[in-house]
């Protein structure tokens, strides 16, 4: 699948957002070895600690339906932002561990513009299992 095709998906999941608060809808798409694709919206909550990101979502998904990181291949995330959107810090904390290190993860915006980096990038000295 080519990164336009993601990006396409995530775009798509961003319909699917609840964020009548932030008023920020995110999608997400996660591409697996098989060619299957794991959709993430943003769903917020009045209180907003309890609010999920797109990108957690779209991993999360797949792990529920008995995924793993092994078997992850790309992820798109897309936002209406004036440069391609950025993960936040928890999503780079999750993407970090729950995500292969060097796979290509594409930032993008509805404008078209794309950033492509990994989580090794994203969140050079995370915090791992290893840490503890």
């Amino acid at each position: 699948m080519e990164k336009e095709e993601l990006i396409s998906l995530a775009k798509k999941a961003r319909l699917m957002s609840y964020s009548p608060y932030s008023h920020f809808p995110v999608g997400a798409a996660l591409l697996c070895q098989d060619g299957a694709v794991y959709l993430g919206s943003n769903i917020e909550n009045a209180s907003f600690p309890l609010t999920m990101c797109a990108e957690r979502n779209a991993i999360y998904n797949a792990m529920c339906h008995d995924r793993s990181q092994d078997e992850f291949v790309a992820l798109a995330i897309v936002a209406d932002t004036e440069n391609p959107v950025s993960p936040c810090g928890a999503c780079r904390q999750v993407i970090s561990e729950l995500f292969p290190e060097n796979a290509p993860i594409y930032l993008a915006n509805l404008d078209g513009d794309i950033r492509e980096t990994n989580a090794k990038e994203l969140l050079p000295f995370a915090f791992q299992g290893d840490d503890l």
